[in-house]
């Protein structure tokens, strides 16, 4: 019997996506060409609608192979797979040299881009159902100077809308998390002060606010806290009808955060790396400003030779057919030469000392 637990309107802090096998067959491609095992995998949150429903459709095509991922954050994510309590981790930042050190070094592991996403900019206010924001203003939110939702910098921004005297109350991770890492990265491109005394990091100090763990947790404050405004990822955001901002771009259009506007950011980058992944506060008219990839981290040997085959297989087939998964559920396709990078250290995995894909 199948069982999944996920992402809902009831917002798991903590959401653990199991996916086991209905039988101990598969459905027409034998155990020796894509292997077996129970792979388990921990991290980001910003993906974790997409791998619930993936890993549960790849499973159903091949019963053999199980997966148990925990949506921990980035930042724990990556811990355990230094620690190899687990197949493989995720995260939304690639692995800088002192994780891949700990790691056991650049010939251990491989990194894999397997998702776009958006960061929505949430909140909770009533009566204002066209919130308009600029980075700087929202910067100024997140650096305690902007208080009140009737700040003259946001009446500027909001032309005939009746913005309440009430409190911003502002929400972040609590967490180390890859979310944060894009969301501080866009704010520090558009504040000179926030990239000065905050920076950019999976973990900041925080100027301001309260914090909330996971996507899931920032989601729950939000909905549950009246004038606030938190950075979610945009799927957490449809699944619980949301409220989100438009904020304006590089180009200075108003945009929502959307599947069409990640695209458009990630066509600004044709060298994506694991060195060089940022994709916020690009041009053009469409782009939305914070968006990002999300990140596989897998061994490049297993002794075990199925299970070795099972995780080639999968992060395969993840990044080609897979991706159509993604879309309804607001992550965006990755581009061609994304795709062409995935591939490329998908095939660096070897299964008993032998390439899985050639």
């Amino acid at each position: 019997m199948f069982s999944v637990r996920p992402v809902g309107r009831a917002l798991l802090v903590g959401l653990t996506v199991t996916v086991v096998a209905a039988a101990c067959g598969d459905t027409g491609t034998g155990t020796s060409t894509v292997g077996s095992g129970a792979l388990t995998g921990a991290g980001a949150t910003f993906p974790a609608p997409f791998y619930s429903k993936a890993f549960f459709t790849y499973s159903q095509q091949y019963p053999a192979v199980t997966v148990n991922y925990q949506s921990v954050g980035s930042g724990a994510g990556i811990q355990q797979f230094i620690k190899g309590t687990v197949d493989f981790g995720a995260s939304d930042v690639p692995m800088g040299s002192a994780d891949i050190t700990a790691a056991g070094g650049p010939d251990t592991l491989t990194q894999i881009p397997a998702t776009l996403g958006v960061i929505s900019i949430a909140y909770n206010l009533s009566g204002v159902t066209k919130l308009q924001l600029d980075g700087p203003t929202l910067a100024n939110i997140y650096l305690g100077h902007i208080k009140k939702w009737n700040d003259p910098a946001l009446i500027a921004l909001n032309a005939g809308i009746n913005l309440p005297s009430a409190e911003i109350q502002v929400v972040h991770r609590s967490d180390s998390s890859g979310t944060s890492y894009h969301f501080t990265d866009y704010l520090a491109k558009v504040s000179d002060e926030w990239k000065s005394k905050v920076g950019v990091a999976k973990a900041v100090s925080w100027p301001a606010g309260i914090g909330g763990s996971g996507n899931q947790g920032v989601a729950q404050a939000v909905t549950s806290t009246a004038g606030a405004i938190g950075y979610v990822e945009l799927a957490y955001v449809v699944q619980t009808n949301m409220t989100q901002a438009y904020l304006r771009n590089k180009n200075g259009k108003f945009v929502q955060a959307s599947v069409p506007g990640a695209t458009s950011a990630a066509a600004q980058n044709t060298s994506v790396s694991p060195t060089n992944f940022s994709i916020t506060d690009e041009p053009g008219d469409d782009t939305y400003p914070i968006a990002g990839f999300s990140w596989l981290i897998v061994k490049t040997s297993y002794s075990d030779a199925n299970k070795g085959k099972a995780v080639a297989y999968l992060f395969k087939w993840l990044v080609t057919d897979g991706q159509s998964i993604g879309t309804s559920l607001q992550y965006a396709p990755l581009p061609t030469t994304v795709q062409g990078l995935a591939l490329s250290n998908v095939k660096l995995i070897k299964a008993g000392g032998q390439a899985v894909l050639s």
